[in-house]
């Protein structure tokens, strides 16, 4: 019980202690008020700019990956070689080989 004592907080430092979580609480308290004041929200015209900017993006990105496959399939047609070798010769990398997804639609 001695130990326990000893090993415990006086009551000029216990006091300290609380004054600085006070002060905290006080700082968290004053930033979360400036989170929630916040004017500088996203407009719901700017929300739609974005996601009509996505969806043309994303649409071009099928678009042109569907163009390179077509036009590599072609190539292939007429090369003596797996795909795979192909791909290594000419250094060309797919979304695949670095787990690359289209984002889903908004």
């Amino acid at each position: 019980e001695l130990k326990d004592l000893n090993s415990s907080m006086t009551t000029p430092e216990m006091a300290r202690e609380m004054e600085e979580l006070r002060k905290d609480c006080a700082s968290y308290t004053e930033k979360l008020e400036r989170i929630k004041s916040a004017t500088n929200h996203v407009t719901p015209e700017e929300k739609e700019r974005v996601c009509s900017q996505q969806k043309l993006y994303c649409k071009e990105w099928r678009r042109r990956k569907r163009m390179a496959t077509e036009l590599l399939e072609a190539i292939l047609e007429g090369y003596p070689k797996s795909k795979k070798q192909f791909f290594e010769e000419v250094g060309i990398e797919t979304d695949e080989d670095h787990n690359v997804t289209l984002p889903a639609a908004l």
